[in-house]
């Protein structure tokens, strides 16, 4: 738990939602289709975001399914 404090008062976030915030994306353990799902989710909103700033990517995983 991530917790910011602004002029408009305090707000938690969990941690990845907080990098999600800042365009970093992690993955952790082996990729699934539904990881696979949450990854490309999360890029497609990044991209509709701002289409010229970068996206960071940290993957940590041996491998996955096929069809991921």
């Amino acid at each position: 738990m991530v917790i910011e404090t602004s002029s408009r008062g305090e707000r938690a976030y969990d941690i990845f939602s907080r990098l999600l915030k800042e365009r970093i994306i992690c993955i952790n353990g082996p990729i699934s289709d539904d990881t696979a799902h949450v990854v490309v989710a999360q890029l497609l909103f990044l991209e509709s975001e701002n289409p010229s700033k970068p996206i960071n990517m940290y993957l940590n995983s041996p491998g996955g399914a096929v069809t991921a």
